[in-house]
């Protein structure tokens, strides 16, 4: 039902906490979950060259990713402001370095990210429709594209909707993990395990590929710091941010190393000609149930890319609202108090992304830059220590944790260097193409620029029915 006019005048209008500790643990399990479990399998047994060594990986990347998550804690809890590693870096180091960070999560890894998800979907939509004829690119960018578009419109019209929706889609997530564990458990009981015999067989010895590998298992666990992005809209954010990292990360290692084992248990080697591992793992060990799999993964993979969609659009918000991105990223739509501009602008930028249809470039690609803001985020943790050792801390996370997470990141961070080039040097064009856009349009814009964002921004204001939140 629509809001009466009277509504909008009595409503403040700002972002409404709409999210409990429930709703917390979901999105941070929908985002982690539906980045990685469906996709980077086949390519960490590929670059690691060993089921041992490839669960070695999982578990080590599962340990990294929780450390990181108690350090962003921390931060969470002593900066209590939406916008994440965006607001934390402005914080510590000051305007220039947070708008370097915005500007490579909206040119290069949001936008990414969602791109990956979207194609992921499409393949497991297609994969039972094509079989073993190959899936024509264009079908599966189309498919991808109206699926960005569908899930930007659900976040724009109603967050207390989209966290149910959310919802049910971490249910089925955690169905279609079920069934491949429970699938594993069964294939392995049956004494079926020779894939595991000599599982370190195959390890390669390349230091570059082993780093790319950690750089695949990083990137499947991203998402651990998306729930800091909405911190303002999180109910009690003091008590509910730590828990649901406390709650999500040990049971998302748990469930990835069991999946990861289910999967190398029943195909082995054949992982490595699979486009949609788990439809493939479900045609050799669930039997009957190999119909509903490819659904079930569709499902899952879009409850990621929701979860992208919401949390990224807060940190364009958090961005507008300190002057680093256009005035209008700053509206909230006045009938779904969402911030509906800033939905729509990276939708825009994900569509744009699906151009490239090769879903290790793109992984790799957006992981070697946000793993760089990933390790000068969590050294806010030390610096703060030092900067401001008077802040108030309502969790206090032991130094060792934040110093282990940055130099392991930084050691990953040197091989790409030679293995990588191209990713490393696009990562570093498009952060430094960055530094003249921040003189120009954020430190001395020039009056014809601010005159003519403040007429988009008002003929957007009657287009999206937005404003600019209200002060407390």
């Amino acid at each position: 039902m629509p809001k009466s006019p009277s509504r909008f005048q009595e409503e403040k209008v700002k972002l409404r906490k709409e999210l409990g500790l429930p709703e917390g643990v979901t999105l941070i399990l929908g985002i982690i979950l539906g980045s990685g479990i469906f996709i980077s399998p086949r390519a960490v047994y590929e670059k690691t060259g060993s089921v041992w060594g490839t669960l070695s990986v999982w578990a080590t990347c599962g340990i990294l990713a929780t450390i990181g998550a108690l350090s962003y804690a921390e931060l969470g809890t002593a900066l209590a402001q939406s916008g994440g590693d965006y607001h934390y870096l402005s914080e510590s180091y000051g305007s220039l370095p947070a708008f370097l960070y915005l500007w490579d999560a909206v040119m290069v890894f949001v936008p990414s990210s969602s791109a990956i998800m979207g194609l992921t979907f499409a393949n497991n939509v297609l994969q039972p429709i094509f079989g073993s004829t190959p899936i024509v690119p264009a079908c599966r960018r189309l498919i991808a594209a109206c699926t960005i578009c569908l899930l930007t419109f659900i976040n724009a019209y109603d967050v207390k909707f989209t966290t149910r929706l959310q919802s049910f889609f971490t249910a089925i997530m955690m169905t279609a993990l079920v069934l491949i564990i429970g699938g594993g458990i069964i294939w392995i009981a049956q004494g079926r395990f020779e894939h595991f015999h000599d599982g370190w067989a195959g390890t390669k010895s390349s230091i570059s590929e082993w780093s790319v590998a950690f750089f695949l298992g990083i990137f499947s666990y991203s998402g651990w710091n998306y729930l800091n992005f909405m911190v303002e809209e999180l109910k009690d954010p003091f008590k509910n941010l730590p828990k649901a990292i406390y709650i999500s990360l040990p049971v998302v290692t748990v469930l990835y190393l069991l999946a990861n084992a289910a999967y190398l248990a029943v195909l082995g080697p054949e992982v490595l000609q699979t486009e949609a591992i788990a439809v493939d793992f479900a045609r050799h060990a669930l039997g009957w149930l190999r119909f509903v799999m490819p659904g079930l993964v569709a499902v899952a993979t879009l409850g990621g890319l929701s979860v992208n969609i919401m949390t990224s659009a807060r940190m364009c918000f958090a961005g507008a609202r300190r002057g680093h991105m256009p005035e209008l990223m700053a509206h909230i739509n006045l009938k779904c108090m969402s911030p509906m501009p800033a939905l729509l602008f990276l939708m825009l930028l994900s569509l744009i992304m699906l151009v490239p249809d090769n879903l290790t470039s793109l992984i790799t690609y957006c992981s070697v830059v946000e793993s760089f803001f990933t390790i000068l985020t969590c050294s806010a943790v030390l610096w703060l220590r030092y900067k401001r050792p008077d802040l108030n801390r309502p969790i206090k996370v032991p130094l060792w944790m934040p110093a282990v997470f940055i130099v392991a990141n930084m050691t990953l961070l040197i091989v790409p260097i030679i293995s990588e080039p191209v990713a490393v040097i696009s990562g570093i064009t498009i952060t430094f193409a960055g530094v003249p856009v921040y003189y120009a349009l954020v430190m001395y814009r020039p009056k014809c620029i601010g005159n003519m964002s403040v007429k988009i921004t008002h003929f957007c204001q009657k287009l999206f029915m937005a404003a600019v939140e209200d002060e407390e």
